[in-house]
Parts: C-alpha cells; structure tokens; sequence
C-alpha cells in the first residue's frame, strides 16, 4: 500500500489522506506523511482547511518540522507557528538555511521572536542573529553561508584530497570561491574546470577573477536579474569590502521570481500574494475590503459624473444604452498599456532615460486606436439609430477616451512608483476610474452640447 502511495502524484495523495482522515486512519496517515518529501507534505498543508491541518501537523514527525516549514507559504506557516511551543519552534529552526531561518524569523510577533530566540542554542542564536543583520528584501537576507572557499597557492591534488576527506559539498555548488587571508574574495574556480586540471595546477591558474560579485544590499529582485541575465546557477555576496559573505543559489532565485509574479497577479486583484486559500472567513473578508472600499469610491465618482446629465439622460434615453461603450473600451485598451509598462517595469526595461519615448508611443498607439474604433463605432451607431450626429459624438468621445487611456496606463505605474506604492496594486483602480470618468463626461458632454 505504501509503495502505491508514493507512486501516486501530489493530487492523488492528497485526495487519499483526506480520506484517511475522515475515516480516522492516524496511525495510516503518519506512515504516509512520513514517506513524503517536504515540499509535498507543505502542499498538502497548503491544501487542506485549517481545522484538518492542525490534524495533519500533529500527526507529522517534528524532526520534518524544520524542513516543511522552510517550504510553506507566509499566511499558513505563521498559521502553524501560532500552535507551537517556542522551544518546538528552536528546534525546528535548528538546521534550517540561514536564508530561510531570516525570512521565518521576520515573520514572527516580537514576544514570540524573543521567547524563540532564548531557547536557541548560542551558535543558532548567533547564525540567527547574522541572518536578521541583514535589510528585508535584499541579497544579503536571501544568501547562505555554506561555501567551500580557497587559497590562491593551493594546488588542485591537495583540494580534491580534502573533497574526498570532507565527503560532501553544498548543494548547487558549481564553483570554489577564492579569497585572500583577509576573507576578501579575489576569484572564483568553477567545479568542471578544477576537476579536469592536471594534480599539480595552481587555484590561482584556474580562478576567474573577472567574476560578478552580488553586494549584501543590492534588492533581491535585482538579484533575480542578474541570475536570469547571465544564467548562473551560484553567486558570490560580498560587503563594501570585499569581504565574502556567502552565497546565493537558482533555487533561491527561483522563489523571488515565483513570489514576484504571484505578487503581481494578486495585486491586481488587491490581494495579499500570500494569503492562505483556506483561511477563515473573517480573515479573508477583511483583507478583500480595502480594496472593496476603494472601488466603491471610485464607481460612486463615476456615477456622480452621470448625476451632471441626468437631465440630458431623461430626455435622449438613446444615450443610457449607448454610455457605458465608451467607458468600457477605454477601460480595456488602458489596461493593456498598464500591463505592458509594468512588466517593463518588472523586468528592468523601462527606466527614466526612455519614459518619456514609452508615454510618446502608447499616446499615439491610443489615437491610432481611437481612430479606428471611432470610425467603426460611428458606423455601427449610425446605422442602427439611424442618426450621423449621434454616431458622430459617440466617434468623438470615442477617440478622447482611447487616448486619455493610453496616456493613464502609460503614465499612471511611472508617478505610482515615485510614490513608493506597488503599481501593480493600485494602478488598475485609478486607471479604471480615469477611463470611466473621462468616457462618460466626454460622450455625454458631448452629447448635451450638441443634440440637446
């Protein structure tokens, strides 16, 4: 049974303990978890309401403990923190990466974050307490310390004796790192190129010392970047010395750019990127109603436009059915600008040396549009109301809208971000609020001035 078990995928397993433990099968359920990987067991707390979690948490061996934490996601791992004793919680922490153990860290209430820090050992305690030195966000907070260093005068046949002695290396290690006798790092010697150099060539005859270096303080999604740019797998951090500090690896890397894109999925909805799915009910209204709130105040600004010609409204009921085309496309073709200025953003393609060329071009891709849709719209309402000044309003208000669009969407992530606010998070409100406003004042502006 337990060989079919694991043969099933994450989906499959997850239905089978579900089933277990509605039929009371704990015994079961623990042999199973225990043969999960932790990445696994971590998707399947993910995936599982609050009241079995806190079933499936007990039932796990608490040597995984620390393992499993360091793959969930914010919202349900502090979730599970709250239920443990602090002591538990050091000991969980004990092995964990140094990365890891910073941002879980971070993540704690500060009487808890004291309470865990006192039943730490005094080595956990130092190597939390370096790992916390560092600012939030940055490549010193997302580094590890496990790195394999070397001297310049050491010869190939001495390093491979000693890889032998110490019989294993750091996960993702595709390069030695070089350093003075200050700890300074001079170079680097790639894993494949120490490995076929002849017993008695030099560190200092295979090191690159061209090599990137990451500084501790550069933002983690610059980070992203440059192992995205030049394909690395590993990377050295360094301070404003020199001095080497750690290193970062692809698989931390690959977790910055996961978050950042569910980040930017989630914002555009006003939601936290890592808001637990299956948290309680209380929880996730409160944290949807910011945002409610705030596009109720922006439809009631809308609707207070309308409220200038309800008079022009009452009397040309052709108009009601004809406002909300304008407000609409508008709505549309701003928020495919919006989007494309802030992957640019994302990516580090749009910058202030070539704003001003981006705002120029979507400002004439918005009139090109509006003049084609004008046209159109024009004539699709003319011939259905049989009226050429009416399809000529709806043309006008048409062209202003699709305009005022592309300039919000291009302009709107620019003035958000010297804001410090996330584009992402508030641009599609106000673009949306912009779109509305002007679509309507223009068509039924337009349309009092002319047919009333």
């Amino acid at each position: 049974m337990e060989q079919a078990f694991e043969s099933q995928s994450p989906y499959q397993q997850l239905q089978t303990i579900n089933n277990a433990l509605s039929s009371g099968m704990y015994v079961h359920v623990r042999k199973m978890l225990h043969h999960m990987p932790a990445p696994d067991v971590a998707f399947l707390l993910e995936s599982t309401p609050a009241r079995s979690r806190a079933v499936l948490w007990q039932l796990i061996d608490p040597e995984f403990h620390g393992d499993i934490l360091e793959e969930l996601s914010e919202d349900v791992r502090n979730g599970i923190i709250r239920q443990m004793m602090p002591e538990k919680l050091a000991d969980a922490l004990e092995d964990m990466d140094t990365d890891d153990l910073a941002e879980l860290l971070r993540g704690l209430p500060d009487a808890i974050f004291q309470e865990v820090l006192r039943s730490m050992g005094e080595q956990d305690r130092q190597r939390a307490e370096q790992a916390l030195s560092f600012g939030e966000d940055t490549a010193g907070s997302i580094m590890n310390t496990d790195t394999i260093t070397l001297r310049p005068e050491v010869t190939v046949d001495v390093i491979l004796r000693y890889l032998r002695l110490k019989g294993e290396i750091p996960e993702d290690t595709d390069a030695f790192y070089v350093v003075n006798r200050h700890d300074k790092l001079i170079g680097l010697v790639p894993v494949i190129r120490l490995l076929t150099a002849t017993a008695d060539t030099t560190v200092e005859e295979l090191m690159d010392e061209e090599a990137e270096r990451i500084p501790a303080d550069m933002a983690e999604g610059e980070v992203a970047k440059m192992f995205e740019r030049y394909n690395w797998i590993s990377a050295p951090v360094v301070d404003r010395e020199n001095h080497l500090l750690g290193r970062i690896t692809i698989d931390d890397v690959v977790d910055i750019i996961r978050e950042e894109a569910e980040h930017s999925m989630m914002s555009m909805a006003g939601l936290d990127d890592e808001e637990d799915t299956f948290a309680p009910v209380l929880k996730s209204t409160q944290k949807r109603s910011i945002w409610l709130g705030v596009n109720l105040v922006t439809a009631l600004l809308a609707a207070m436009v309308s409220d200038l010609f309800e008079e022009t409204l009452s009397q040309l009921a052709v108009l009601a059915i004809l406002n909300t085309i304008v407000p609409s496309m508008g709505g549309v073709a701003g928020s495919q600008t919006l989007t494309l200025v802030i992957r640019g953003m994302a990516l580090g393609h749009v910058s202030g040396s070539n704003s001003r060329w981006l705002i120029g071009k979507e400002l004439a891709v918005g009139a090109l549009n509006g003049v084609i849709w004008a046209v159109l719209i024009a004539g699709v309402v003319a011939l259905w109301k049989d009226d050429l000044m009416l399809g000529a309003i709806i043309a006008f208000a048409m062209m202003i809208n699709m305009v005022a669009a592309g300039l919000a969407g291009a302009t709107l992530p620019l003035l958000i971000k010297r804001m410090k606010i996330d584009p992402a998070l508030a641009g599609g409100v106000i673009l949306t609020t912009i779109t509305d406003v002007v679509g309507i004042f223009a068509f039924l502006g337009t349309a009092t001035l002319f047919l009333m």
